[in-house]
C-alpha cells in the first residue's frame, strides 16, 4: 500500500479518504477494496519516514482533515520503485508447498489437493469473468487487472494439469 499511496500523491496533495476513492476508481471492483484505516496507518508511517508531509486543514462544519503531499524523498523513493523490476517468482507458492509436503505427512493426497485447487481457480475465474462483464468499460486499468488475473489463473490451471499428469505417471494408473 505504501507505493500506491506515494504514486497517488505524486499527482497532487490529497487526504486519506480521497486516496481510498482514487484507488477504488483506478482499480475497479476486481481489486480488493482498500480499508480506510489501513490507508491512514500507512500515511502515518510514510509521514514519520519523511516520504510525505501532512498539513491540518480546518473545516467549519466538519472535523479538521489532514492533507498529505509527497516530499522530495518520497518522489525519489517512488522513482526508485518504478525503476525496479518485479522479482516475485512463484517458487514460494503455498499450494506447491502443500503439494510437495503432502506425501511426507500422510495427511493429504496430492491428486485431491490438485482437484480442490483446480475447483478454487475455476470459481475465482468465474467471479472475475462476471466482474469483467459488469466493470465500467471506460476503466481500462480495471479491465487490464481482471484480464491479467484471468491469464494467471489459466496458467495456474495448465500447471495443475501438468502436475497431475506427472504425479499420475509416477504412480502408474489409478
Amino acid at each position: 500500500m505504501r507505493m500506491q499511496l506515494l504514486a497517488l500523491l505524486a499527482d497532487g496533495p490529497a487526504h486519506g479518504y480521497e486516496l481510498k476513492q482514487d484507488l477504488e476508481q483506478l482499480l475497479g471492483v476486481a481489486y480488493p477494496q482498500p480499508n480506510v484505516g489501513q490507508i491512514y496507518v500507512t500515511l502515518g508511517r510514510l509521514e514519520k519516514s519523511g516520504l510525505i508531509e501532512g498539513e491540518e486543514v480546518a473545516q467549519s462544519s466538519r472535523p479538521n482533515k489532514k492533507i498529505y503531499r509527497l516530499t522530495t524523498a518520497g518522489r525519489d523513493e517512488l522513482r526508485t520503485w518504478f525503476e525496479e523490476t518485479a522479482d516475485e517468482p512463484r517458487v514460494r507458492d503455498e499450494f506447491f508447498m502443500k503439494l510437495a509436503l503432502a506425501p511426507r505427512t500422510g495427511l493429504a493426497d496430492q491428486i485431491t489437493l490438485i482437484n480442490r485447487q483446480r475447483r478454487e481457480y475455476l470459481r475465482t475465474m468465474r467471479t472475475l469473468s462476471k466482474l469483467a462483464a459488469t466493470e465500467n468499460r471506460d476503466n481500462r486499468t480495471a479491465h487490464l487487472l481482471i484480464e491479467g488475473a484471468i491469464l494467471h489463473l489459466q496458467a495456474d490451471l495448465d500447471w495443475l494439469e501438468r502436475c497431475q499428469e506427472e504425479l499420475e505417471g509416477l504412480e502408474g494408473p489409478r
